[in-house]
Formats: C-alpha cells, sequence, structure tokens
C-alpha cells in the first residue's frame, strides 16, 4: 500500500529525521539531562506521529473513493471489516517499521549507562497503543471524504481533543466532570504506560478508541454501499 511509492519513504526519513534530532541534538535531549533513559525519546515521538499519522491515513480510503476503486473493491467477496482491518494493519505496520528503526537509540544509551528496560519497553508500548488509536481515526476521516487534505485535517483536529485539548480542560473541572474529562485525556494514559505503570484503564482507554473509530469507519463505508 505504501512502499509502492515515496510516502512511506518520507514519513520514515521525517519521522527518524525529527526524533532523532531533538533525542540526541536539541532541547532535553539525551546529553543534557545526563540520564540513561529514553524519555526524551518518547515525548518527541508522541507529538511527532501525532502529526504525522493523519498524513499516513489520509490516503487510505479517500484517494480510493476520489477514483472510484473503492466500489470495485467492495464488490470482491469480502467484507467491509476485512477492507477495514486490512487498511488499519497496514498504516500500523509501517509505524511499527519506523519505531524499530529507533531500536539504536536503545543500544546506544545501554552503553551510556544502566537503563530500565521495562520502563523502555512500556514506552514503546504506549506509542503503539496511541498510534494504533490515531490511525483508526485516520481511517475513519478518510473514509467521510472523498478528499486527501480534508481527511488530513478531519484526523489532525479530531486527534487534538484527544491529545491536549481535553486535558486541558480537565484542569478547569473539578469533581466527576474534571475526571472524565482527564480521562478522555490521551496524554494522562500515554504518560501512566510510558512510565511503566500498565494499567488495564489505559488499556481500555486505547482499545475502546480504535474500536470506534472503525465501527464509525464501518459505517462509512455501509452507507456508501446503500447509496450505491
Amino acid at each position: 500500500m505504501f512502499f509502492d511509492s515515496l510516502v512511506a519513504y518520507i514519513l520514515l526519513i521525517a519521522f527518524l529525521g525529527f526524533s532523532g534530532f531533538f533525542t540526541w541534538f536539541y532541547g532535553s535531549d539525551i546529553f543534557l539531562t545526563k540520564q540513561a533513559s529514553l524519555q526524551s525519546f518518547f515525548k518527541i515521538a508522541y507529538w511527532t506521529l501525532f502529526f504525522f499519522i493523519p498524513a499516513l491515513t489520509m490516503r487510505a480510503l479517500a484517494e480510493e473513493n476520489k477514483t472510484g476503486t473503492i466500489e470495485l473493491l467492495l464488490t470482491k467477496p469480502i467484507s467491509n471489516w476485512q477492507v477495514l482491518w486490512g487498511k488499519f494493519f497496514a498504516c500500523l505496520m509501517l509505524i511499527v517499521i519506523a519505531l524499530l528503526c529507533t531500536l539504536p537509540y536503545y543500544i546506544t544509551v545501554i552503553n551510556l549507562g544502566k537503563v530500565d528496560s521495562g520502563v523502555v519497553l512500556c514506552g514503546y508500548l504506549g506509542l503503539f497503543l496511541m498510534s494504533a488509536a490515531y490511525v483508526s481515526i485516520g481511517i475513519f476521516a478518510s473514509s467521510v471524504t472523498n478528499n486527501q487534505v480534508v481527511a488530513f485535517l478531519i484526523a489532525l483536529f479530531t486527534g487534538i481533543f484527544f491529545h491536549f485539548i481535553f486535558g486541558l480542560l480537565a484542569n478547569s473541572f473539578t469533581g466527576t466532570m474534571g475526571e472524565v474529562i482527564n480521562y478522555l485525556s490521551m496524554q494522562t494514559h500515554f504518560d501512566g504506560i510510558s512510565r511503566g505503570l500498565i494499567d488495564s484503564r489505559d488499556l481500555i482507554y486505547f482499545g475502546s478508541i480504535i474500536f470506534l473509530g472503525l465501527v464509525l469507519a464501518e459505517v462509512s463505508l455501509a452507507k456508501r454501499n446503500i447509496s450505491e
């Protein structure tokens, strides 16, 4: 889906370039903090992937909607869910490859000092779950339009609420309302996992977003089938 074009290579190079630069050479990099930890990488990857994933998913269905190939695809003996899961795992696989390409960071940090490998593993797990959630949102956004730019903007603006607006709003409310809004914040759950704390509530949160995004995408495809 991706490696027959420049999209995959551009995104991989851009992700590794941004994450590598801010992890090792700029800001609160590893040498500045003087700690054998990948927390600086996880923080920058948290934001880098947030912007890159909408660009990755915007053509998942929007391009096929535009060219009409989605109708041809759906006439095959496959279900809407099979199409969506195929798109989902294709996008997620590219992100996994990008994260695997950062393993030299871990190897380097090991040589700099004692590293808590469990925390590092949880950090990667947090990035994986966050990416899966945003991929599902991106696929939904791509399913409702024929325009890739519109799909990108829908996914980006939807993600903005989860990425930091809910976190900001949580500070303005107290009691149950504040707890509910704080629970909707991606930062809350990512921070917990990246620190090595795996809570069932975090897993349910990410699983719910993935499920909801794909369900809405399936509804969008189903409506397209009915209208045709």
